[in-house]
């Protein structure tokens, strides 16, 4: 709530006139697009046949620019990366004396990182209603309960987002609570933990899950395997509601008990669960693309602009006629965006700090190739003055506004509204903060490193059909494309929305680049503590 009290000004800055014509291309980040998106791109995929032909044409392109390398080989940064991969499952549930296959992509999706065969027979299950322990608050849904050698089972989000209200975690908005629930469940000695599915504390429909079931997992190669903690998944809606009422639990009663700290797990009687997966591993390699405009003054720092230039690659098993997730809107067009604002800098007199271009691999596997970067940067991140993510969820036309993502975070937020309002564009705060979009994006992976920044996108405002239609646009991708196989090009796209978040991008970049000053955290912000080891080499 403190976020929202510290901005009363912020968000009444209206745009008073009609949103002017874009600084960078529309048409050019569309004939991108339609490349990256292209089938002979395969998807995109980290380490599949779709890398090389990709990294391909995004060295390409930074070399035309003029762009100094900035990779290991290159304008390529190695990112050595760990991928596991399920050979084979089968997945049962008895209630009561009644047995039920579950069907991987279809009622479960499961992968488990214990290599080779690993077998669960007949666990007994525990509902552990949000699975969330947190002592400041009480929660703590374990108490009392052993689960070792049992199989876990909780709710999807976190109480408040279900509740609607604030309980502590922080209102609508996701908790970084909610991530915790499979390292609780591992730590107490679980053989398996699974979420019920539900779309709006989800933010993503049980389809886009179910479709992605078998795609490899990765993690950073660091020389040495994690230890491994057995299945771990996703449960259709139905599946959970049913585990739940043969335990003697109806469903929305269960949730409203678990949003109170008082509530602790259940095991649930006449339920059991079986399951059996083969997986291997493999050691593979990725790249990032990082590309530099060297600035007038070398000690001066830099502005740094990322995107993800993965997708899903091929691997989508249904339908088994279209196997590629082409990703043209994620991230095709934060890819294109990129290379835009790229080439209107290499065409402008050179700005005082650096600037550089960043395209990072495996964001849909964890943000891997951001984090990488973060651990091992071109340029120091104690003097990145900046960053901008370049990451829409959906492709919209002209727009009145540009949504930002992570609210009250830093006194950028004033500047962007400014920067946007001089082209016609008024900032508005993020709708669907139950997604927790600010946590799910690379920007992060370089925010937990201290580097400030501000993440946005094209609004739902449009100037051709006005909100109405642009949450129809966002709701129908969502449901229907949204990391499946029909995030595919569409030449009716009109693109002026990703150029407009690109133009804002730019000037508000450009200046921070020209400027003597650097810009910081708000007080309230945890990121502020990283960003201050690095004070002294900001004097």
């Amino acid at each position: 709530m403190k976020r929202w009290l510290s901005l009363p000004l912020l968000f009444s800055l209206a745009a008073a006139t009609e949103p002017s014509a874009p600084m960078v291309s529309p048409e050019r980040i569309k004939a991108d697009v339609r490349t990256l998106s292209g089938d002979d791109f395969h998807g995109r995929g980290p380490a599949q046949a779709g890398e090389p032909v990709t990294l391909a044409f995004l060295t390409e392109r930074f070399a035309s620019l003029g762009l100094k390398a900035g990779g290991d080989d290159g304008y390529k940064q190695r990112v050595p990366l760990l991928r596991w991969t399920r050979d084979e499952a089968k997945f049962q549930i008895a209630l009561g004396n009644n047995i039920t296959t579950l069907n991987p992509g279809v009622e479960i999706a499961a992968s488990s990182r214990i290599l080779g065969r690993s077998t669960v027979t007949a666990a007994p299950v525990v509902f552990v209603g949000y699975g969330i322990v947190e002592p400041k608050l009480g929660y703590d849904p374990y108490r009392g309960l052993d689960v070792r050698g049992k199989v876990v089972v909780a709710l999807a989000g976190d109480p408040d987002v279900e509740a609607r209200r604030d309980l502590g975690f922080g209102g609508r908005a996701s908790s970084p609570a909610a991530r915790t629930k499979l390292t609780e469940a591992q730590k107490r000695g679980a053989v398996a933990f699974f979420q019920i599915h539900e779309t709006f504390p989800s933010s993503y429909p049980w389809l886009q899950l179910a479709k992605g079931d078998a795609v490899p997992g990765y993690a950073p190669d660091t020389g040495t395997v994690p230890p491994a903690f057995g299945l771990r998944g996703m449960l259709r809606n139905d599946i959970g509601v049913a585990m739940l009422r043969e335990g003697g639990l109806d469903y929305a009663a269960a949730k409203r008990a678990a949003q109170s700290a008082e509530f602790h797990g259940i095991e649930l009687k006449r339920v059991t669960f079986s399951g059996m997966t083969r997986t291997s591993l493999a050691h593979v390699v990725s790249h990032n693309v990082v590309g530099i405009l060297p600035g007038t003054d070398p000690a001066a720092g830099s502005v740094l602009y990322g995107a993800h230039w993965d997708a899903y690659g091929e691997n989508d098993f249904d339908p088994p006629a279209d196997r590629i997730r082409n990703g043209a809107v994620d991230n095709g067009t934060g890819t294109a965006t990129l290379l835009e604002i790229a080439r209107v800098y290499s065409l402008a007199t050179r700005p005082r700090r650096s600037v550089v271009f960043a395209l990072w691999t495996a964001e849909e596997k964890g943000l891997l190739g951001a984090s990488w970067y973060a651990d091992h940067p071109v340029l120091p991140l104690g003097t990145t003055a900046a960053q901008f993510n370049l990451d829409p969820h959906v492709v919209l036309g002209r727009t009145r506004d540009l949504e930002l993502i992570g609210v009250g975070r830093t006194p950028l937020e004033a500047d962007l509204t400014r920067v946007a309002a001089a082209q016609g564009l008024r900032i508005v705060p993020e709708e669907n903060t139950e997604a927790g979009w600010y946590y799910r994006s690379d920007h992060y992976a370089l925010a937990q490193k201290g580097v400030p920044g501000v993440y946005f996108r094209a609004g739902r405002d449009l100037v051709n059909g006005g909100l109405a239609a642009g949450e129809r646009e966002r709701a129908r991708y969502n449901a229907q494309c949204y990391h499946q196989t029909c995030d595919e090009f569409n030449p009716r796209w009109d693109m002026t929305g990703a150029a407009q978040e690109g133009s804002v991008a730019y000037a508000l970049g450009r200046e921070i680049a020209e400027r003597t000053d650097w810009p910081a955290w708000n007080a309230s912000e945890p990121f502020g503590l990283e960003r201050a080891k690095t004070e002294s080499q900001r004097r």
